[in-house]
């Protein structure tokens, strides 16, 4: 069951200009988001693969996940406070200077719950989608010309459990939205759910929702649904389950609102028996390969895309260069996936080949203090 309620809230805005140095522009800027207080920016050379560090360019937030504007040289992080339940997440929008990497405060706007993980970016209506990791809560927040992020116009929260001790509660943890605008869907960690949520662009806020006409896609008991990514057909869905390390093939049915399970496979290599911890997932640009994370084994899992089905048939398993790979990102030109790993407080540098999907371990890795977001501005 879903509740629905309004929270009006006010935007904090500052200017904090950060120390950095300046970085040569033919390279792409790096942030790194940290289970900390400080975001670090880097330079990444897309034609030999090197990371060079600029260093902290923001603090004063715990930045786990970051996404861009699409026009403006604007980022927004989410601020992960509040997991304890005495305070409320957020997301923070900062101006990008392309020449050095330094970011500037925009303004501040907190997400009316707790554990602010993860956000979705509308385009059609600009809006931001949060998924509230402790406040069982997701928040769509309107975004300004300028890039500034206002006050909630709704919030939804969740109800349900899981037999796993991590699902005492509903943990949000993964926000999609269609395309077409007018659904948005939420992976819940503690709920096993897929929640999938009216969305009314035009008034860039959550509208009704009706259960019995958009029944979530339910998950086996303890698997802790975390992410979603999207076959560019529009009509495949890749959802991880976190707690499981298993991967579900969702069908999506844009007009009706509907979730169906076609396949699931698992992360974890043969005989393993550690706890599983499946991280992040990826589809590649053309559809024919799927990426993902395994802590539970630090390991990068690749899997082939079936052209009829969508149906995935793993290809590679390999380490992911360092502990607990929390995020990794692909670069758009397709030759590169970075992973950030936690544990190892590295950045690590793998080669895609396009053809194949394979990877390549390149040894290339930059050092960054509990790194558990990577983002290729």
């Amino acid at each position: 069951m879903i509740q629905r309620r309004t929270l009006i809230a006010a935007a904090v805005a500052a200017t904090v200009p950060a120390p950095v140095l300046a970085g040569p522009l033919r390279s792409d800027l790096i942030y790194i988001g940290m289970q900390g207080d400080t975001v670090h920016a880097a330079r990444f050379d897309p034609h030999s693969g090197e990371l060079t560090a600029i260093g902290p360019v923001a603090e004063g937030l715990r930045p786990t996940w970051a996404v861009r504007h699409p026009r403006l040289p604007v980022v927004w992080f989410t601020d992960e406070a509040g997991n304890d339940g005495a305070s409320q997440g957020g997301v923070v929008a900062f101006r990008v200077d392309p020449a050095s990497g330094a970011l500037t405060r925009l303004g501040d706007v907190r997400a009316g719950g707790g554990g602010t993980t993860h956000l979705a970016f509308d385009r059609r209506s600009s809006t931001l989608i949060t998924a509230n990791y402790g406040g069982a809560s997701s928040a769509s927040i309107p975004v300004g010309a300028d890039g500034v992020p206002g006050a909630p116009t709704s919030i939804l929260h969740m109800t349900g459990s899981g037999p796993h001790r991590r699902q005492a509660a509903p943990h949000p943890h993964g926000a999609w939205i269609d395309p077409a605008g007018r659904f948005a869907l939420m992976a819940d960690l503690g709920a096993d759910r897929v929640w999938i949520l009216p969305f009314d662009s035009a008034a860039q806020k959550y509208a009704v929702a009706d259960p019995a006409a958009h029944a979530p896609y339910v998950s086996p008991p303890g698997s802790g649904p975390r992410h979603l990514a999207a076959h560019p057909d529009g009509r495949t869905l890749y959802l991880i389950c976190e707690l499981t390390a298993e991967i579900h093939t969702l069908g999506w049915d844009a007009r009706a609102g509907v979730l169906t399970h076609r396949q699931t496979v698992s992360l974890n290599s043969p005989g393993f028996t550690g706890a599983g911890s499946g991280a992040e997932i990826a589809v590649s640009r053309d559809g024919r390969f799927v990426y993902a994370s395994n802590r539970g084994e630090n390991s990068l899992v690749v899997f082939a895309v079936d052209r009829r089905t969508r149906a995935l048939t793993q290809i590679q398993s390999l380490p992911s260069g360092g502990d607990k790979p929390w995020h990794f990102a692909i670069h758009p030109n397709g030759r590169w996936l970075l992973v950030a790993n936690r544990d190892a407080n590295a950045i690590r540098v793998f080669a895609v080949d396009p053809r194949s999907g394979r990877l390549t371990d390149t040894g290339r890795s930059l050092s960054s203090p509990t790194p558990v977001h990577v983002h290729i501005f």
